[in-house]
């Protein structure tokens, strides 16, 4: 029998261990009494072995309970996560160039609930209403987890009707129960950047053409120069040509949803969905095929001024009247070039009124789709392999390696002027915005990363940004010289400099190097014992090569090695530009596990604007 002994005498709970693990065996006695009682058991043995009477009536024995096993797998919910590392630094890059663009035009930051009540959401989101998270009910209030932050901010604005212009950012997750494709950065738990203006303070498409400005700004700025297009359209003139061409009004928003699927398969299975699964006629579906596949610039929309039955409707008139003030102010902005109008742009979401927009790049498309628009043995393959995939997977399933499956948009948005009327009436409150996905945009960045490795062995994520390790050596005798390290590292603290230095009293040079070596530390300060009698210490710069003249470090004075760092550090200050220019110069890549592969060679390459592609965005931003 095994018995556990408690008491609250430490000394008591040692001693009876000893004694009753040597003498209980031989005490038949004690084995038969209740080991509940520990007295009654002290006194048993006393009897038969004479043990001193020292133990407290307060000390019991227990019977040693179990411990359960863990009866599910451990792990994280389909569809999320943990971030860590390299990962965690450059996600962190991503959102500090995104919001200083944010805050360079004068926005302010707003942070709402992670949950709102469930009629705040509902009837904002089409038929990716489905999608919404709902909570159980928890005091009386039904409520469900945001699924953008668009409809937050417009409840926001609801309730602070003083406010009668403002321009917003936030920075926050959201959540979609969609199917996932965690390679591609497609996930049911994801951030969003969101950059909106609300109110009536301007002209018609002013704001508008600064949004799209900022677009530029923040693509530009994270190095994806020539490697990204903004697809522009109005929502009027999508009405107004659904109108034109016979479309039913009740009909019209369904089959705007339809022809937003454009991104994912081809007309031919848009059309079967307009007329079998939602009834529209098969000549009406034809006259949208006339339209819808339609792009350019400003010659489209010289064409699309041309057309009678266009202009003759008030819907299309007025949309391609406010797209025409648009691009004139996106080339006083200078970023007209990047934008690319596409008929066939539609976006999901019931509360766009006006221009919507979205931005792809390669990997934005499904490869089969890319594939299709080719044809060949490829595309077979790949519609074969996809059906297949679709028949074993279920909603809960990564898609990850479904060539049906692309990275999608990366940042999308459009004019709202309605939505916050919904919850304030007669509120007047126009808005616009951009929502930029940076698990998207995070895995596009990785892939190119990865593939310039592959280039460059030399080239190392970091999980760290230190810039300096602070190590020492000696001889025999030596003391680790501690004290001397945790000064130094606080004479960089205090100079703003990123430091580190070995916990270890006494460590080996040799494990100092290897530390700062895993992370790539750019610069170590090395202490001497006799540099230190001298009040110097030595700077050295990682990674130098064999004969080269500082390769072994400088001798610098202690109280000028902030200064000297600094110094050094300045000349480096090119590595963010650097980084830029390697996420922007690396050609083909095939975004799945967020890295490039050996057949990435297939992917889709950005379309220019004066050559033909099929739209690649979707709702997922």
């Amino acid at each position: 029998m095994r018995l556990l002994v408690t008491s609250s005498h430490a000394l008591c709970r040692r001693s009876l261990l000893v004694l009753l693990r040597r003498r209980l065996r031989n005490c038949p006695t004690v084995v038969s009494f209740s080991y509940y009682n520990l007295n009654q058991a002290v006194q048993a043995v006393q009897a038969s072995h004479a043990i001193p009477n020292y133990y407290p009536a307060d000390t019991t024995i227990m019977p040693k309970e179990k411990k359960e096993k863990l009866s599910f797998q451990l792990k994280t919910p389909k569809g999320t996560r943990d971030w860590s590392g390299p990962d965690v630094l450059l996600r962190d890059r991503i959102f500090n160039t995104i919001t200083s663009v944010f805050r360079a035009h004068g926005a302010i930051q707003l942070d709402t609930p992670v949950f709102e009540l469930k009629d705040v959401l509902s009837g904002n989101y089409g038929e990716d209403s489905k999608l919404i998270y709902d909570l159980q009910d928890q005091g009386g209030e039904l409520c469900s987890l945001r699924y953008d932050l668009t409809v937050p901010f417009a409840r926001w604005l609801a309730m602070n009707p003083d406010i009668k212009s403002v321009k917003r950012y936030a920075i926050a997750k959201v959540y979609r129960r969609d199917q996932p494709a965690m390679g591609k950065g497609r996930m049911r738990e994801f951030y969003q950047c969101d950059f909106d203006v609300a109110g009536q303070s301007g002209d018609p498409m002013v704001a508008d053409a600064e949004v799209l400005r900022i677009v530029s700004e923040v693509f530009e700025n994270l190095g994806w120069r020539g490697r990204y297009t903004v697809k522009i359209n109005h929502r009027k003139i999508l009405d107004g040509l659904f109108e034109v061409c016979g479309v039913p009004t009740e009909k019209i928003r369904s089959i705007s949803s339809a022809v937003d699927k454009l991104d994912k398969m081809p007309w031919s299975e848009v059309r079967r969905e307009m007329v079998e699964d939602k009834g529209l006629d098969r000549e009406v579906a034809d006259k949208i095929e006339d339209y819808v596949t339609l792009k350019g610039g400003r010659d489209l929309l010289d064409k699309l001024k041309a057309d009678e039955r266009l202009m003759g409707n008030a819907n299309a008139k007025a949309g391609i009247e406010e797209m025409s003030l648009l691009l004139d102010y996106l080339q006083a902005f200078d970023v007209l070039e990047k934008m690319w109008f596409d008929l066939s742009l539609a976006r999901g979401l019931d509360y766009y009124t006006g221009v919507i927009y979205e931005v792809i790049t390669e990997g934005s498309a499904p490869p089969s789709l890319s594939a299709a628009q080719n044809g060949g043995e490829i595309a077979k393959q790949l519609q074969r392999s996809s059906k297949k995939e679709k028949k074993a997977d279920t909603i809960d399933d990564d898609r990850s390696d479904d060539p049906s499956i692309g990275v999608g948009s990366v940042a999308a948005g459009g004019r709202y002027d309605n939505l916050v009327e919904r919850f304030l009436p007669k509120a007047q409150m126009p808005c616009v915005g951009i929502s930029f996905g940076v698990d998207r945009i995070f895995s596009i960045t990785k892939a190119r990363m990865e593939a310039e490795k592959k280039l460059d062995p030399s080239t190392i994520r970091r999980a760290t940004e230190t810039d300096v390790y602070v190590m020492a050596f000696g001889g025999k005798g030596f003391d680790g010289m501690l004290p001397q390290r945790m000064a130094i590292c606080k004479s960089l603290w205090d100079a703003g400099i990123k430091a580190e230095f070995s916990h270890k009293l006494k460590p080996k040079l040799q494990a100092q190097f290897k530390a700062a070596e895993s992370d790539a530390v750019p610069y170590a300060v090395i202490l001497g014992e006799e540099e230190q009698a001298a009040g110097k210490v030595k700077i050295k710069e990682m990674g130098l090569p064999d004969g080269h003249p500082e390769k072994d470090g400088v001798l610098v004075s202690i109280t000028e090695l902030p200064t000297e760092v600094k110094k050094r550090l300045a000349k480096k200050a090119g590595t963010m530009a650097q980084l830029a220019e390697i996420i922007g110069k690396t050609g083909t890549l095939n975004v799945k596990d967020n890295a490039a592969s050996e057949g990435s060679q297939q992917q889709q390459q950005p379309p220019p604007p004066q050559t033909e592609e099929t739209r690649t965005g979707d709702d997922g931003v």
